[in-house]
């Protein structure tokens, strides 16, 4: 089905390095490939550190990218292309950031937070027009027009982030980065925020890139799912394919660990710990970066980086227990 689909990003060896001093460099991204469909929500999961969001804001080029590529409609983003084109690329991919509180300015009025953009970009041609547009984009999102006065202050977490999505919005954009839109929320209001994406998403044709640490609450949205650990991509594929038949051992840990709500099922659920502290991006092991927690590790684990390859239609992963023809060159 997925192969059929139109695709609007494509992510290429995808590598971000941070100098963090003389001799020590943070591989926050290494080497991470990855399609994502017109029209679809690809989620993006693993444990804080993993670099999925340095993955997203590498992809919208709030951090120029070490290496690779990430292309737009079969346009490389970062390539040798006009300033104009690239203003016009970089348009049609916006953010939802994590904190609404932090990614909102505090000095501006909410009608000039969310016209930001169409300033910038000439949009609109008259204060009315400019108006019209605003009051449209708060109603989008569920917020009065009356709200186009006040600060960030004024407003709840749950409004907040509204906010920001009316600003991601106001471009018409065709792709959306949500990075961890919901973890700040109370409880309460995450469901609100995740149906008022989807619901956007249908009217609008938009895609997303969906960036969560809350497994369940990726199953919910994504048609989906990419797994990553240190700064890299584990396993992908749809949605039920990751969470019904889990490939990866860090895949089955992370799922092992999401509480059933059925009591009697719950008790009989074997799960899965990981033992030792997540290592250094600084330093990472050699061959596969998860064989120092991984329960079934083996001696080639340590020698060989496991191959990204299709185990099954549509289900990639990066492990030797699901190699066929496993590598012999050593890249430790």
């Amino acid at each position: 089905m997925a192969e059929k689909k139109e695709k609007l990003l494509e992510v290429k060896h995808l590598k971000k390095y941070f100098h963090v001093s003389r001799n020590e460099v943070l591989k926050a991204v290494d080497d991470v490939s990855f399609d994502v469909y017109k029209g679809e929500t690809l989620g993006l999961v693993g444990e804080s550190g993993c670099g999925k969001s340095t993955t997203g804001r590498t992809i919208v080029r709030l951090y120029n990218p070490t290496e690779g590529q990430v292309l737009l409609g079969g346009k490389d983003i970062g390539g040798k292309l006009s300033r104009k084109v690239r203003k016009n690329l970089s348009r049609r991919m916006q953010m939802i950031f994590q904190d609404p509180q932090a990614s909102l300015n505090p000095r501006m009025m909410v009608k000039d937070i969310i016209a930001e953009g169409l300033d910038i970009h000439h949009m609109t041609h008259s204060n009315q027009e400019r108006m019209n547009r605003i009051d449209h984009l708060l109603e989008t999102v569920g917020l009065n027009t009356e709200h186009a006065t006040r600060y960030p202050h004024e407003f709840s977490g749950g409004q907040r982030q509204r906010i920001g999505i009316a600003r991601a919005l106001a471009l018409d954009p065709d792709f959306i980065i949500a990075d961890e839109p919901i973890s700040a929320l109370d409880v309460s209001i995450q469901a609100q925020v995740v149906n008022l994406l989807q619901e956007l998403q249908e009217r609008r044709g938009l895609t997303f890139l969906f960036i969560a640490h809350d497994l369940s609450m990726v199953r919910h949205i994504s048609d989906r799912v990419g797994v990553m650990y240190l700064g890299n991509l584990v396993e992908l594929a749809s949605s039920d394919d990751v969470y019904d038949h889990p490939l990866h051992p860090y895949t089955q840990s992370l799922l092992s660990a999401i509480p059933i709500a059925d009591p009697k099922v719950e008790r009989k659920r074997e799960r899965i710990i990981l033992h030792g502290d997540i290592p250094s991006p600084i330093d990472p092991p050699s061959g596969c970066r998860f064989r120092t927690r991984c329960p079934f590790a083996k001696e080639i684990c340590a020698r060989v980086r496991p191959k990204w390859h299709e185990a099954k239609k549509g289900h990639w992963v990066a492990c030797h227990i699901h190699d066929e023809e496993i590598q012999t060159e050593n890249v430790g």
